[in-house]
């Protein structure tokens, strides 16, 4: 006699989704104050998104807690965060200068970072961890937020050309979210792993320099990212893997 099954339930696990929630909240956040001219509350919105987003995964494999509920949750609470609040607040602060151009581009933002969360949802089981297939939407979102406070630094001189600086900034951002450029993951460097001493002694250094003056520092750090994946893909890539090149077209 066969013996009936009952199926398993399928629950939530609620602590990494907390932090997930918390991230979607912070964009929600960043969007009103966006609306009311607070670029800068925005932008710390989006930058404490990127703490919660990267604290959700984190937990999630501490506590063994990993679903796909979770991931897709996650995913689209980083469209919100890193997709629309961005894309928002740069068209309330710059791009609506420009009419329907600006319009277009902070669309286009949006857009070419829900296609590289699609892409990155459907690729993960077939690429390396090692590296993102095309720029993070937290790193493009966090990108623009950093381009908030390093505007103080510039100097009156291109004050003019600023604003098409910026048009043509979330123009490139958008573009590099959708190509075939590789990014660092720095998934397998692991914080709680053992590393040379010299790696603490960098990361302190690092540290150290992004603190003395985070406004500045901080978008010099996303921008050498941001150069990084096609350095990295073109000049580097293919002489450790020439096989590869065929990736590119």
């Amino acid at each position: 006699m066969e013996q009936q099954t009952t199926p398993a339930r399928r629950g939530v696990y609620i602590l990494p989704n907390l932090f997930t929630t918390a991230s979607l909240f912070a964009g929600f956040l960043g969007i009103l104050w966006a609306a009311e001219g607070r670029v800068e509350m925005c932008a710390f919105a989006i930058l404490f998104s990127a703490l919660m987003d990267g604290l959700d995964g984190k937990v999630a494999r501490l506590t063994n807690t990993a679903s796909e509920f979770g991931v897709q949750f996650d995913s689209l609470c980083d469209l919100v965060a890193f997709g629309i609040t961005p894309a928002f607040m740069m068209y309330s602060w710059q791009l609506h200068s420009f009419g329907r151009l600006g319009i277009a581009v902070a669309f286009l933002f949006a857009a070419c970072g829900a296609l590289r969360l699609a892409r990155f949802n459907i690729s993960t089981a077939v690429t390396s961890k090692k590296f993102f297939i095309g720029l993070p939407i937290p790193a493009a979102g966090c990108t623009l937020s950093a381009l908030i406070f390093f505007s103080t630094f510039v100097p009156e001189a291109f004050a003019s050309a600023f604003p098409a600086f910026c048009l043509g900034l979330t123009f490139v951002l958008g573009f590099l979210m959708v190509s075939r450029f590789r990014y660092a993951s720095f998934k397998e460097y692991g914080f709680i792993k053992a590393h040379p001493f010299s790696s603490m002694v960098s990361a302190i250094l690092l540290f150290v320099l992004i603190i003395s003056d985070p406004k500045l520092l901080g978008f010099l750090v996303f921008a050498g990212y941001l150069i990084s994946g096609p350095i990295y893909t073109l000049f580097i890539l293919p002489r450790r893997h020439p096989k590869l090149l065929r990736d590119l077209s």
